[in-house]
């Protein structure tokens, strides 16, 4: 398939998503042009806020291939990827994002990731929502103990 048409499959999902009382997003995961998974925004439908259509995707390839490593697939979503869905694509290896509509497209209809990505750049204590280190020293050990792991699989 064109880029052009697995561009407009990810756009009808995001219709559809809209039609069926979910938000307006859609992606679809390709490999070698074929599609693999297709994935809409279901947060208000299933009240998970990381069911994202790229994540969602994702979740729907990785259980295909029986594999957590996407490399070799490319995703097709209707919007740039916020900060959540990036970093899965990222964690998934997928080798390329293609996207219609951008984020500023996104904020403009109330989808305003851009506390987030400026949440990124500060200190995690100085956030809006601060964090807190606790029982370092206890959670190292397991940190030690993968570290001592020889039969473990690396992601």
């Amino acid at each position: 398939m064109r880029k052009e048409e697995l561009m407009r499959r990810a756009i009808k999902l995001s219709a559809d998503s809209v039609a069926n009382g979910g938000g307006p997003f859609g992606a679809v995961i390709v490999r070698d042009g074929e599609i693999v998974a297709e994935g809409s925004n279901g947060v208000t439908i299933l009240n998970d806020p990381t069911a994202h259509a790229e994540v969602s995707a994702i979740r729907q390839a990785c259980k295909k291939l029986n594999s957590f490593d996407l490399t070799g697939c490319e995703i097709y979503t209707s919007c740039e990827p916020c900060p959540m869905c990036l970093g899965a694509i990222y964690w998934a290896h997928i080798d390329k994002i293609y996207y219609a509509n951008d984020r500023k497209d996104a904020a403009n209809i109330g989808f305003d990731d851009e506390l987030i990505y400026q949440e990124m750049e500060v200190q995690p204590q100085y956030r809006k929502k601060p964090s807190e280190i606790l029982l370092n020293n206890e959670a190292i050990k397991v940190f030690q103990q993968w570290t001592e792991k020889t039969d473990k699989t690396r992601y």
